[in-house]
């Protein structure tokens, strides 16, 4: 790793205490996520922190925004925020021999709505931070508890923000998002769907932007995506706060506020963020909880894994119909099965949701037996209804789905039989298929 590091040690006169920090600035080179690229990273460590116990943590996109430091610095002095160490993150660029800048990465690294940059930050970033013992001797050691992290940004800047929590709330769960980019760049526009559809999370969001905030209207209309985005949070029950105002793509409101938000942020710290209640029917139809939201996994005898040997990967319980992914495509395609076991009629039937139009990983599948067709994907286990429809997102167990075998659904719990010899099982509101029985018609709707 190719770094240089600055220190040094100053006061900083603040608005409602005096407090200060050691900031470091280093320059970091990608090896992983992002080869090729550079980045100015600077590093703040409150003097409240003590090396004897880990630090919260605060990630700023596009490097220091707000005052941050400043801020963090007051409101850890008057007891409004734990002691919590800053990391600013430029956006990546790429140089060639001559130092010219040849790409900029920003829009690649922010936009992008995979886990790649929380990826980039938890495995590339934090053991740098971490590798740091500053001149009075404080080794720096941050929590590993995600309720203890918080990430903010602008523009690309803030669906970074939104989208490495939502990837990874084990990693962030606090998030201050402003003029978020929610439109048709690389799949931020589908952002709201997921957070309707998928199980809450364990994430506190506030949401800023102004009535006038239209960056490029190419891509969509930055104000009503953010409402939409706004709209989406709370029919999922999500802990959110929002600030709407006639400014613009700037950040004029956003640092008249961002103390203030700060506050509310970590109104209530160290209490667990819960997941809230949504109101997709699904969902709650499931009794999906904080009680019951995490996969468990046991380990299985090979011998007492089912295995599907057909290439119909699943078959309505009466036998009438059967699903086959076709490779290239995120689309399950349907058969209607005659009589004398033929398949006819094939259509892409089943639409499944991929981030940022990726090429899906489509594992095992099955129906339940209200004839809800379940499926382990790398974007969560889909729900579909009859109609070819995702009703409700899972979280996805933790294995990748190539590495899972075959799928069952019993009365009160779904089951994912893996290679490795496991079996990952959840407890759900769900009834089994009863074979040769047809569910109940879902209507046309």
């Amino acid at each position: 790793m190719k770094k240089y590091l600055l220190l040094s040690l100053f006061f900083i006169p603040c608005i409602t205490a005096q407090a200060g920090h050691v900031m470091i600035d280093t320059v970091y080179f990608s090896k992983i996520y992002y080869p090729g690229t550079q980045r100015t990273i600077r590093i703040s460590v409150p003097d409240q922190y003590r090396a004897t116990s880990p630090a919260c943590l605060y990630v700023g996109l596009d490097g220091v925004k707000c005052r941050a430091p400043e801020v963090i610095d007051s409101l850890i002095a008057v007891g409004k925020m734990p002691a919590t160490i800053g990391l600013f993150i430029e956006a990546g660029m790429v140089k060639n021999s001559r130092g010219e800048v040849v790409r900029h990465n920003r829009s690649n690294e922010f936009d992008m709505t995979t886990p790649t940059f929380a990826q980039f930050v938890e495995e590339e970033l934090l053991p740098l931070v971490e590798s740091i013992t500053i001149s009075d001797g404080r080794q720096l050691k941050i929590s590993r508890d995600g309720a203890d992290h918080m990430i903010f940004g602008f523009s690309s800047g803030g669906i970074a923000a939104f989208n490495a929590a939502w990837q990874r709330p084990d990693l962030f769960q606090r998030v201050f998002c402003s003029i978020g980019t929610f439109v048709s760049m690389r799949g931020g526009n589908d952002m709201n769907v997921y957070v309707r559809k998928h199980e809450p999370k364990p994430i506190r969001l506030y949401l800023h932007d102004g009535e006038n905030d239209v960056w490029n209207p190419i891509f969509g209309h930055w104000y009503e995506a953010n409402r939409m985005m706004a709209s989406a949070l709370d029919f999922a029950g999500y802990d959110v706060g929002y600030d709407w105002n006639d400014g613009g793509h700037d950040e004029r409101r956003t640092n008249e506020i961002f103390a203030s938000v700060m506050e509310w942020m970590w109104r209530d710290w160290p209490m667990p963020i819960m997941c809230g209640e949504s109101k997709n029917e699904l969902i709650d139809q499931l009794q999906i909880s904080n009680d019951n939201n995490a996969w468990i996994c046991d380990p299985i005898d090979s011998d007492d894994i089912p295995l599907v040997y057909d290439t119909l990967r699943a078959v309505y319980p009466d036998g009438s119909l059967g699903v086959i992914p076709h490779k290239g495509t995120n689309c399950l395609w349907q058969y209607v099965i005659d009589g004398d076991g033929r398949r006819l009629y094939g259509q892409p039937f089943y639409w499944l949701h991929s981030y940022s139009n990726g090429q899906l990983k489509i594992g095992p599948m099955a129906f339940d037996g209200d004839g809800y067709l379940y499926v382990v994907t790398d974007s969560g286990v889909q729900i579909l209804d009859q109609n070819g429809r995702v009703r409700a997102i899972l979280s996805q167990p933790d294995i990748d789905p190539e590495y899972c075998l075959s799928m069952t659904i019993e009365d009160g719990r779904i089951n994912v039989y893996t290679v490795e010899s496991t079996v990952y099982w959840r407890s759900l509101n769900i009834k089994a298929p009863v074979a040769g029985t047809r569910p109940k018609p879902q209507g046309a709707g």
